[in-house]
């Protein structure tokens, strides 16, 4: 399997996976190819050997359905992004207090620190790109 950062390198495969985020956020049961073709503006054998990139990195999951594909994205491996870009985002100190705190609670407490530690993450990110992209 390739390394996930190679992949993600890509910045067609980028698009494609904010594609899948945003029909996946607005609850739809997956994206067909020429659904993420149409988007992408990009020939359909361009798409599909990205998604097949995707799809061997695990970062997609696909349903058939007769002639149809549906990709729908994993959000799971994405977490060894999220690990790695962590201490960035933080801060050494920050980071090295959160690991203390880490090893010293129960597991499912820890996973639920996780839990909320990325979602404040995520929505820093989120705040902090919106407000670049209106020029505040």
């Amino acid at each position: 399997m390739a390394d996930i950062f190679d992949v993600i390198a890509d910045g067609t495969r980028r698009e494609i996976l904010s594609i899948l985020l945003a029909r996946s956020s607005s609850g739809g049961s997956g994206t067909s190819v020429s659904q993420i073709v149409h988007e992408l503006g990009v020939s359909q054998p361009t798409v599909s050997k990205h998604l097949k990139v995707l799809r061997e990195a695990e970062l997609v999951t696909v349903r058939e359905e007769g002639q149809h594909r549906y990709y729908s994205l994993h959000h799971e491996p994405l977490e060894q992004v999220d690990d790695w870009l962590m201490p960035f985002l933080v801060g050494d100190s920050t980071a090295g207090i959160l690991s203390e705190l880490d090893a010293a609670l129960p597991e499912p407490a820890a996973q639920a620190a996780d839990f909320v530690g990325r979602a404040a993450a995520s929505a820093k990110h989120a705040v902090t790109s919106a407000l670049r992209k209106f020029g505040s």
